[in-house]
């Protein structure tokens, strides 16, 4: 059986102990017990109501027949009670019906949905994305008409950017725009992989669709975008006729199987632009860059929906004695949570959530800042911060979380393979994270071709320098200095990978791209190094103090020292493979494979 409840004590230590800052402009009602009350609300509902329809849902799945998309039982119910207490308004502006909550409340929130129920949660996360782009880039005329109902949940949205021919390579897209004497555009075209592209949660559903010109020039600077719904609005803003939109098909998919992924086909459909032509691709990023730190959560949500569900399992389920004597003489045989094994696993598990907890958290609260804050040097701080660690986000956190899921059914060894516990499927729907919003292939040769050189490495300096100041500050710190000094060692060997890239990928691509994931992950473990070093300080600083919180704090520790022990270690091994060159990668002749 699945299992899921909210991790509210950890998720109230991040966001207050650990990542505890200054109250942003605007926000300074949100008190401490306010935002625990919206959280242990949402946590409820996450395992109350989507949790219960997870594994169904997988095994109902989404139907399909004659261009309509039937949910899976209970999915509509669920989506207006989602949508009637407000939970997909949490981080939308107030002027079109949103509550103003930090980026940092509503990604956990977020987690808590992806961790319950990742299939429902890519309706209302796609709605959210597609909100964000025409909020950045929309006229304010489509911006009154159409966020107000994305915002409460009555319209849904979509982003259509996948074609048959192409994929990653944007610039190949054929989907075609004409103008119209009205100022729209009849867009005609065929797009695939389009998640929640057609379903029955609302009553119409609101594509941003990339397409071409007549006229526009070859590869992505000739892309534009356009706001595409299924039902015209009629002239008091509600849906009214069908527009040339259709669904000929859903694909049948490895996981996420009541999420409907459809093909869309768009017949002269009515559009309208949205920002200036031929800069769609600006537009489209505003939504695929929030989508890739969703699509990060989604990673640790089913991360933790498989670590809860595998210690439940490792408690209960009896087998051998503890290879040092009983530790339960009274019962037939001694849980297998004794063994050292499955203890590396669920610590592993365990490392890797409330790390990359950590770390999301501290990315949304830039977000925030860069949203709120008024001093120019303070937001371009943080937003460079922000550019700098999505792709981190994104693919760390999906792989992590797919690598968990299947830690996971090797707890639950065959009970794990089989469906009758839902572990199974965890695997299954955490696959797909790896590859949309540009799989983690792409991520890394962002981070290695974008974001390391921007600004004579300026981005990277965002990280590097907290690091080092923390690091100089605590390496000799009488409970934890040996603990930092491990990280330090972690931390020295990105340094000298960072200078190995600068020295040979500048000169070489291939250098960069061989490079590319094995520096991703090196990366991503020392920024959930960097993690686990500050909380082990603000651990160490209130065992003393007791109280009901010390077992709390103690894991924490324990944690820390096990990451520090038998995670991060491998940051010298990824060293050592980046500096290895793109020699073997790319000696071997295409014909020979």
């Amino acid at each position: 059986m699945q299992v899921y409840h909210a991790p509210l004590r950890d998720m109230r230590f991040v966001l207050q102990e650990l990542h505890k800052s200054e109250p942003l402009p605007g926000r300074e009602e949100l008190t401490p017990e306010l935002l625990d009350s919206i959280l242990e609300e949402a946590g409820k509902f996450c395992s109350e109501v989507l949790l219960p329809l997870n594994a169904p849902g997988d095994l109902e799945g989404c139907q399909y027949e004659n261009g309509v998309v039937r949910t899976p039982a209970g999915f509509k119910e669920a989506y207006k009670a989602f949508s009637e207490a407000g939970w997909g308004a949490l981080n939308a502006a107030s002027e079109y019906g949103g509550q103003d909550l930090p980026e940092t409340v509503a990604k956990l929130v977020e987690e808590m949905i992806c961790a319950a129920n990742l299939s429902f949660g890519l309706y209302p996360g796609l709605t959210h994305g597609a909100y964000l782009a025409l909020k950045s880039r929309g006229s304010e005329a489509l911006k009154d008409l159409y966020l107000p109902k994305m915002v409460s949940g009555e319209w849904s949205g979509t982003m259509c950017l996948t074609e048959p021919h192409c994929g990653t390579d944007l610039g190949l897209l054929r989907t075609k725009a004409v103008p119209q004497e009205d100022g729209s555009y009849k867009i005609s075209g065929a797009k695939i992989f389009i998640s929640a592209g057609e379903h029955d949660l609302a009553s119409n559903i609101i594509h941003l669709v990339l397409a071409r010109f007549p006229d526009a020039p070859a590869g992505t600077k000739g892309i534009s975008l356009f706001v595409v719904p299924k039902f015209l609005p009629n002239a008091d803003g509600n849906a009214g006729q069908r527009n040339g939109v259709s669904c000929a098909a859903i694909e049948h998919k490895m996981g996420l199987k009541a999420s409907a992924t459809c093909q869309l086909n768009f017949d002269d459909a009515t559009g309208w632009l949205v920002g200036a032509p031929n800069r769609g691709m600006e537009a489209m990023f505003v939504m695929m860059n929030s989508e890739r730190l969703s699509v990060g959560t989604q990673g640790l949500g089913v991360g933790e929906a498989a670590y809860q569900s595998a210690v439940a399992y490792a408690k209960e389920r009896l087998q051998g004695r503890a290879l040092g004597g009983a530790k339960y003489p009274d019962l037939a045989a001694d849980p297998i949570i004794v063994h050292p094994d499955i203890r590396r696993n669920l610590l592993t598990i365990r490392a890797y959530n409330e790390g990359c907890r950590a770390l999301g958290v501290w990315v949304a609260s830039m977000m925030d800042r860069a949203e709120l804050v008024t001093d120019p040097e303070e937001k371009q701080a943080a937003s460079e911060f922000v550019a700098l660690l999505t792709p981190v986000v994104k693919a760390l956190f999906t792989d992590l979380g797919f690598e968990s899921a299947n830690l996971a059914v090797q707890t639950y060894g065959g009970h794990g393979y089989i469906r009758d516990h839902g572990i199974e499927q965890l695997v299954r729907d955490a696959r797909i994270a790896m590859i949309y919003e540009g799989t983690n292939g792409i991520q890394a040769l962002d981070l290695v071709g974008r974001k390391l050189p921007a600004n004579m490495g300026r981005l990277l300096r965002r990280f590097f320098h907290p690091v080092s100041e923390f690091i100089e500050a605590q390496q000799s710190h009488p409970q934890i200095g040996r603990l930092v000094q491990g990280f330090a060692r972690g931390f020295g060997a990105l340094q000298l990978a960072t200078a190995f890239i600068a020295e040979k990928g500048l000169a070489d691509p291939e250098e960069a791209g061989a490079a590319a994931t094995d520096y991703l992950r090196l990366f991503g473990l020392v920024a959930l190094g960097f993690m686990w070093a500050r909380t082990a300080l603000i651990a160490a600083e209130k065992l003393p103090q007791g109280g009901p919180d010390a077992a709390f704090y103690q894991a924490k520790l324990a944690t820390a020292r096990f990451f520090m022990e038998r995670i991060l270690p491998q940051a010298g091994s990824l060293l050592f493979t980046i500096k290895a060159g793109k020699g073997s990668l790319m000696a071997l002749a295409d014909a020979a494979f």
